[in-house]
């Protein structure tokens, strides 16, 4: 088991990594067809597929924050994992200014 120095060196940069991918959106880009260009980002809602027409010029910024999402999901997994074993260690995380 890593030392609770190394864990906690670990949880601050997870933490700067997810604040720094902050600006993210949940779903994914699909094409409305074949005739012409266009796109919406697609997500559930409720269990309802929402789809939101993204404007064409806009299609590689939303490409680049749906991935910030996925990647969002495996920091937040990741710390939620040193989280853990911090907590095994007996770590009060709130002496450390977080909740």
């Amino acid at each position: 088991m890593p030392s609770t120095t190394t864990l906690m060196k670990k949880r601050d940069r997870l933490t700067r990594q997810i604040q720094d991918n902050l600006d993210f959106l949940v779903g994914s880009v699909s094409s409305k067809g074949l005739k012409y260009e266009a796109y919406n980002l697609t997500a559930k809602v409720n269990g309802v597929t929402k789809s939101k027409h993204i404007p064409i010029g806009m299609v590689p910024v939303v490409r680049r924050m749906t991935k910030r999402h996925q990647q969002l999901k495996k920091l937040i997994k990741e710390l939620a994992e040193v989280n853990w074993l911090l907590i095994k260690e007996g770590i009060d995380l709130m002496d450390y200014g977080t909740s």
